[in-house]
């Protein structure tokens, strides 16, 4: 659907200046959460851990425009109504590959969407609506600090920024 890694911005980067050094990753992340208070997650391609819809910007987009991109890219769901409810900047992680990233990434609420799921994209190989109490694991570490801050959202009205 998209971009390869290689054609990437980040990939673009890595291949630039090795494997060694920590880059700083800039991105998006899109919950979407149906009616029946399902959460929809993708099963990566790349590891096989269930996951949040997210990845890195490419130049000359928006967080915004890159939440909507990466869930579209992973789902098929094309966002029509997200709010940012989450901004983290102080994680550093290095994946699978040995690459070290810090995270400077944005969380948004997806409100409404159009489109049917696609569950096996480019960059997934499964994906559903599952019901917060029974998601299929490996898990991504992520999800349920962001499931946690954005119920703080949603209580309290404030961003959350880590």
């Amino acid at each position: 659907m998209g971009l390869t890694w290689a054609e990437s911005y980040l990939g673009r980067v890595r291949e630039r200046v090795g494997d060694t050094d920590t880059l700083l990753f800039v991105g998006a992340r899109g919950v979407i959460i149906d009616d029946d208070q399902r959460l929809l997650l993708i099963q990566r391609s790349d590891n096989h851990r269930w996951a949040i819809p997210a990845g890195a910007m490419e130049l000359g987009e928006s967080m915004e425009e890159c939440a909507i991109r990466e869930t579209w890219e992973e789902t098929g769901l094309r966002a029509t109504s997200l709010t940012p409810f989450a901004f983290y900047t102080s994680y550093t992680y290095t994946n699978d590959w040995g690459h070290t990233y810090q995270q400077i990434l944005m969380s948004f609420r997806i409100h409404t969407w159009e489109g049917e799921l696609q569950r096996v994209t480019d960059e997934s190989v499964d994906a559903g609506f599952f019901p917060l109490d029974a998601l299929p694991g490996p898990k991504s570490f992520i999800i349920a600090e962001t499931l946690a801050d954005l119920e703080s959202f949603e209580s309290t009205g404030r961003m959350i920024v880590k």
